[in-house]
């Protein structure tokens, strides 16, 4: 018996054992008349054997990569694209960036500081009043989703105060919506989207 733990590993599995064979067994023919032809029917084999590359594009371009690598880069058929080199597989990627911001209240997110420094830079007037009085508004609601009891308006004044470097305050007369108000709009939201669900199904 010829299990699979004795033969050589699958180098793309997503092509199976006989696919892998047929490139292996390309390489040692003398003709490169007779390797190309042989290389372009494989090419059509794995096509065939995957449908669902042809919706990638460039299909034809990662079909005659993938061959490449499964020859071990050792075929030397002519490819109407641009023969990989070995290197450009084994190159390692560059480590990911993390964020490195300094979030001190995370519940509000890291987006809501840069609208708090744009909203500085803009000259006083009655649309950067109502613009204050909107984000303080959406701090209340981000405080309320994450600490569901209630919190008194004074606390998010002090926060957006801390947030903006003592430059942000809200005028006086702008009130903030009431726990009842969020609570009203989140259940509000929250039943549309179970009835746009129930429409999906």
């Amino acid at each position: 018996m010829e299990y699979n733990t004795s033969l050589s590993k699958l180098i793309i599995p997503e092509y199976g054992r006989n696919v892998q064979k047929m490139v292996h067994s390309i390489i040692d023919i003398e003709s490169k008349e007779k390797r190309n032809h042989q290389a372009k029917s494989i090419i059509e084999v794995m096509g065939n054997l995957n449908p669902h590359l042809r919706d990638v594009p460039d299909f034809k371009h990662k079909l005659w990569d993938h061959l490449f690598i499964m020859s071990e880069f050792n075929l030397d058929v002519d490819s109407p694209y641009e023969k990989p080199s070995k290197e450009s597989f084994e190159e390692k990627p560059e480590p990911l960036k993390y964020s490195d911001n300094n979030i001190k209240l995370r519940h509000y997110g890291k987006i809501l500081p840069l609208i708090i420094k744009r909203t500085i830079d803009l000259e006083e007037g009655e649309y950067k009043d109502l613009l204050v009085h909107t984000i303080a508004n959406h701090m209340k609601k981000c405080y309320l989703t994450w600490n569901k009891s209630t919190v008194e308006d004074e606390v998010i004044l002090k926060h957006l105060s801390q947030m903006s470097g003592d430059q942000l305050k809200m005028k006086e007369g702008f009130k903030l919506s009431s726990f009842s108000e969020v609570k009203v709009q989140r259940t509000h939201k929250k039943n549309n989207r179970g009835r746009n669900h129930g429409k999906r199904k």
